[in-house]
C-alpha cells in the first residue's frame, strides 16, 4: 500500500475512532431515518453534546444526512457500512470465546470498613454491552467536547 492510501486510511480511521462515531453509523445501518432522541437511544450512553458533535462531523464526512424524517446514512456511509457487516458475525463468535471481565463491586459489611474490594466476573458481551463510565476521552473536565 502507498503513502497516499495509507494517508487515505489513517483519514477514514480518524474520523471513525472518535467516540461513539461507529454506534452512530450502526444504529442507522438498516436505512430508516431517526430523530435526534431515537439516534440517542439507539446509540445507548450518548450524551446529546456528543451526539452533536458526532453528527456534525459524520455529516462533514458526508457519511451522515438529516431530512424531514431524522437523521440518515448517505451512500458513502452504507458503502462503509456494507463493508463493515462481515464485523457482526465476527464479533459474535470473538465475543463467545473471549468474555468481557467486568468488575463488580463486593459490599462491606463493616462500618469502618475501607473501600469494598473489586470482584471480576466474567460475562457474556450481550449482559455488558453498556459503555463504562465516565467522561468521554473527547471532553474536557467541564464535559464539554
Amino acid at each position: 500500500m502507498s503513502s497516499k492510501d495509507n494517508a487515505a486510511v489513517n483519514q477514514l480511521f480518524e474520523r471513525l475512532e472518535c467516540r461513539y462515531a461507529m454506534r452512530v453509523l450502526w444504529a442507522l445501518r438498516d436505512g430508516h431515518p431517526q430523530t435526534f432522541r431515537l439516534l440517542q437511544d439507539s446509540v445507548g450512553g450518548i450524551t446529546p453534546n456528543t451526539l452533536n458533535t458526532r453528527i456534525k462531523e459524520l455529516r462533514e464526512a458526508g457519511m451522515l444526512d438529516h431530512g424531514s424524517d431524522g437523521y440518515t446514512v448517505t451512500p458513502v456511509g452504507l458503502d462503509l457500512l456494507k463493508r463493515l457487516s462481515d464485523v457482526q458475525p465476527f464479533a459474535v463468535r470473538w465475543a463467545a470465546t473471549h468474555p468481557r471481565k467486568v468488575v463488580v463491586r463486593a459490599s462491606s459489611t463493616g462500618s469502618h470498613a475501607s473501600a469494598p474490594a473489586p470482584v471480576v466476573a466474567s460475562t457474556p458481551d450481550s449482559e455488558a454491552s453498556a459503555p463504562a463510565g465516565g467522561p468521554s476521552p473527547d471532553t474536557t473536565s467541564n464535559g464539554t467536547p
